[in-house]
């Protein structure tokens, strides 16, 4: 499929679902990598750090001291409210992706004042099979999301989060797992047209930068005049 009916393609769907949505699978090893990369992060881990790592400098000291009076100094009510309405402003949307159990992810895009009831509402409308119930929850450690009310800002979702799909009955997944998908078909075909759609735009910029170069490069370039050589007249006072 071509970038440009790609690009139809989840225009339509944003259309039909009210909303833009993509859907990836999420592999294994894309996980591990994930947690790799992680570990290797770590500050707990500190098997390569060296031996300066652990001195006590004077910075150090400063630098608690500065914090220890950051701390004692006490903000005023409105204050902070002020600085929370600064920061909630500045949030002005947020990317949801809900893993499933056969590793298919949908990424979502919401306001962050809208509610956790409006993503639920969204996988009614997405899922196989939607008369059967499900919760979502987020994990480490595993929390099942149950106030349907709260705004996703204030929930951390804002301006970005992943949460997890799940069956309340058994059946479901047994379902599923006979069916192949947990996602309808018309949203399982919208798999991979953003990487397509990306594509294209990567395409054209890469196109855009390197197009003055190669007309600079298709310049004749003027040669270079050729100075004369002029005779060197002596001053009048160096004449004898």
């Amino acid at each position: 499929m071509d970038s440009q009916s790609a690009k139809e393609k989840l225009e339509a769907a944003k259309e039909h679902y009210g909303r833009e949505i993509r859907v990836f699978e999420t592999t294994s090893s894309s996980s591990s990598s994930s947690t790799e990369t992680t570990t290797k992060q770590d500050p707990t881990n500190t098997d390569e750090l060296p031996d300066e790592f652990y001195e006590f400098t004077a910075e150090d000291y400063y630098r608690m001291l500065s914090t220890k009076k950051e701390d004692n100094v006490m903000k005023t009510r409105k204050i902070r409210e002020a600085e929370q309405a600064a920061r909630r402003s500045r949030i002005t949307k947020a990317v949801i992706r809900v893993r499933f159990p056969d590793n298919h992810t949908l990424e979502a895009t919401f306001h962050p004042s809208e509610t956790m009831q409006s993503l639920a509402d969204l996988l009614k409308k997405v899922v196989a099979q939607p008369d059967i119930p499900f919760y979502i929850y987020t994990t480490p450690p595993k929390k099942q999301i149950k106030d349907m009310s709260q705004d996703l800002y204030s929930a951390g979702f804002a301006p970005g989060a992943i949460v997890y799909f799940s069956y309340n009955e058994s059946k479901g997944d047994v379902e599923i797992a006979a069916s192949g998908s947990f996602l309808k078909e018309d949203v399982m075909s919208l798999k991979g047209l953003e990487l397509v759609a990306e594509q294209e735009k990567a395409e054209v910029s890469q196109a855009t930068t390197t197009e003055p170069v190669a007309a600079a490069a298709q310049q004749p370039v003027q040669p270079r005049k050729a100075t004369t050589d002029k005779k060197m007249v002596k001053p009048k006072w160096l004449k004898m």
